[in-house]
């Protein structure tokens, strides 16, 4: 038992000291998954417009909404994730991944 819990205390160690990367990937990746749907979002709304006006608006609301959220966002994972202990961790950001592949499976 003192093998396993040393193990996860080493693992969210180094987690730890990558998490600010942890977190922008973390992000990053729901951007990827789930950009396609607010991308046909942002088509919807903007549908009725001139094809010349559409193309750069759904470009624009587009790559401002990515960075802001990659901005804005990563910051608050950041946050939340730092509130783990160093030995629940690597469980959370196990459990993450493997949500994000299930997620990325379906898609």
């Amino acid at each position: 038992m003192d093998f396993v819990l040393d193990l996860l205390a080493t693992v969210s160690r180094w987690g730890r000291g990558n998490l600010s990367e942890i977190s922008l990937a973390l992000v990053g990746c729901v951007l990827v998954l789930f950009g396609a749907d607010v991308k046909a979002w942002a088509e919807g709304r903007l549908g009725s417009l001139s094809g010349a006006l559409r193309v750069p608006l759904i470009a624009l609301m587009c790559v401002i909404g990515s960075g802001a959220a990659l901005i804005y966002a990563t910051p608050w994972v950041l946050k939340g994730l730092s509130q783990f202990n160093n030995y629940s961790l690597a469980p959370v950001l196990l459990v993450v991944l493997v949500l994000l592949g299930i997620v990325a499976d379906r898609k």
